[in-house]
């Protein structure tokens, strides 16, 4: 999905500020890369069957479209890392 697209499907969906829930899945030994980013987020992790995998889901109050896609955008930058 490309960014106008997802812009817009958030514009729909929430009126901010809204609570808004992140997901990633990184290698378990590069979760503290995702962690570190995440300062002032609710955390949960939750390691794959094997421990190979870690899924981080980061919840928090945001304010706008625009916060939303910034955490994406800073994420993105995590080499390996999967948004879901």
């Amino acid at each position: 999905m490309d960014n106008e697209k997802f812009k817009a499907l958030l514009e729909e969906s929430y009126q901010w500020p809204d609570y808004y829930e992140f997901k990633f899945i990184i290698k378990t030994d590069d979760k503290s890369l995702i962690i570190a980013k995440l300062q002032g987020f609710t955390v949960h992790e939750t390691p794959s069957k094997k421990g190979n995998y870690t899924s981080v889901s980061a919840r928090k109050l945001m304010k706008s479209t625009k916060e939303v896609l910034e955490v994406y955008e800073l994420m993105s930058t995590i080499k390996g890392i999967i948004s879901l």
